[in-house]
């Protein structure tokens, strides 16, 4: 049963002997193929130039992959010592790592470079999309501050009517230098109004500007046809996006809200009491320092508010740096696993074969090694056996007497290598003295030993 399988075992690593090769072929062209794709996507220069270069490299590819397989399949199912195992390993290790530096990811380029390139796009209009709503956020944090500044506006301009039709700071009625005041200040506050509305419409244009840009980057990102010209427009499209953003920082009213505030305080100049009476200008005074006081608590409350919104990060600017298909496969690695898998295994399938036919050999030899020589011993070897021993017949050379002499010295030899225990055993294969060893023919030609077990065996070719 053993033999038989053996032999079955033999029969089919022969019939798949033409199956591996043709796979070994179709595999390294096929790596070729995507390679040459992968190759032709990071190139520059002329069109010839570049398909000339891609051939080469592409065909310089299938050509080693091809025979670094080969030669793998010929020897490694023949290694069997550990170290000599161990060291064809190594070198398999070796060669999957360079096949893989060199081709696969190409092939992993050619897969899903343009999926990667618009992972790249689409991540970059994620990433410009949160700094124009950044930049939207920060230009409009000063109008927040705009029920302040027109509740104190009003309120100035209340205190001043009041003022002016039932005297209801000083008890005179008229426009004297309290009315005047009161007036000044409503109006520096209606200033800082409009001027955060004019701000207002300014940053809405801007985002709406931003808004479009987006959209237009959004479209040429999911859009049918080849990713190099949807590049090309994406990138102009950044580069007006990133002139919006700009603009959105160096707009926002915080700085203006800022100064203005400080000038209410420090700048505050009070008139001089315009009452006839010395009463009625006391009242003034004192009407004039109790608008100083608000003023200046005023001005403090939106010091602070506007040092809050100045205290804000900028955006900073966003540097888009184009790709390749294949800078962007190895960028965007962890997102396209499954086209690394088949770019990869396109390159070291052939591994499997080559296992596959060790572990058959393997089985051979263990199955071979428990059988008797008669039963491992093929035809070619049994006739080469019968033609050495019609030469020697020939010579006339008595075989048998030849291989007893041989075996009495090779047990000769081993007593001599052992310890001298007993000395009789050495006698009892020693010649007697003064006799000299006959020499025959076969000492001429050096035979020692017929056993065929000893001789090489030709297995059957892989």
């Amino acid at each position: 049963m053993a033999l038989g399988a053996s032999h079955r075992l033999h029969d089919g690593v022969a019939a798949v002997e033409t199956m591996t090769r043709f796979a070994l072929a179709v595999l390294a062209l096929a790596s070729g193929v995507y390679t040459y794709l992968g190759v032709r996507s990071i190139l520059d220069g002329s069109p010839t130039a570049v398909f000339f270069a891609a051939i080469i490299y592409s065909g310089s590819v299938s050509v080693a992959i091809y025979a670094f397989w080969s030669y793998m399949a010929r020897f490694f199912p023949h290694v069997t010592g550990p170290a000599a195992r161990g060291a064809m390993l190594g070198v398999m290790a070796l060669g999957c790592a360079m096949i893989i530096a060199m081709s696969s990811w190409l092939n992993a380029a050619a897969l899903a470079g343009s999926a990667a390139l618009e992972q790249h796009l689409a991540e970059t209009v994620e990433g410009y999309t949160g700094d124009l709503d950044r930049a939207h956020q920060n230009a409009l944090a000063a109008q927040s501050l705009l029920p302040d500044i027109q509740r104190a506006s009003e309120r100035f301009a209340q205190l001043a009517d009041a003022e002016r039709q039932s005297g209801a700071l000083t008890g005179t009625t008229g426009a004297g230098s309290v009315v005047a005041l009161l007036s000044q200040m409503s109006a520096q506050l209606k200033e800082l109004e409009n001027g955060i509305n004019a701000s207002r419409e300014q940053v809405a244009n801007l985002f709406g500007e931003g808004q479009k840009r987006l959209e237009t980057m959004r479209t040429l990102v999911s859009a049918p046809g080849a990713i190099a010209p949807r590049a090309d427009q994406f990138s102009s499209e950044v580069v007006a996006l990133t002139g919006v953003v700009t603009s959105l920082n160096q707009t926002s009213i915080a700085p203006s809200i800022r100064r203005a505030a400080d000038d209410l305080s420090l700048g505050f100049i009070a008139p001089v009491a315009d009452g006839q009476a010395a009463d009625l200008a006391n009242r003034q005074d004192q009407v004039m320092e109790t608008i100083r006081t608000s003023v200046a608590a005023q001005s403090k409350v939106l010091s602070q508010a506007a040092d809050e919104i100045l205290s804000r990060p900028p955006v900073a600017e966003r540097r888009f740096v184009p790709l390749s298909s294949a800078e962007a496969v190895l960028r965007y690695a962890s997102d396209f696993i499954p086209a690394w898998a088949g770019a990869i295994s396109i390159d070291l399938l052939p591994a499997v074969l080559v296992f596959i036919l060790a572990t058959v050999h393997g089985a051979i030899r263990r199955q071979e090694e428990g059988l008797p020589f008669a039963q491992r011993i093929t035809a070619a070897e049994l006739l080469e056996a019968i033609e050495v021993q019609r030469a020697l017949a020939d010579r006339g050379i008595d075989i048998r007497e030849a291989v007893a002499r041989a075996d009495e010295r090779d047990r000769a030899d081993a007593l001599r290598q052992e310890p001298d225990t007993d000395p009789r055993s050495r006698e009892d294969f020693s010649e007697p003295a003064g006799h000299e060893p006959a020499t025959t023919d076969a000492d001429d030609h050096k035979v020692t030993s017929l056993e065929l077990g000893k001789l090489p065996r030709k297995g059957p070719t892989s």
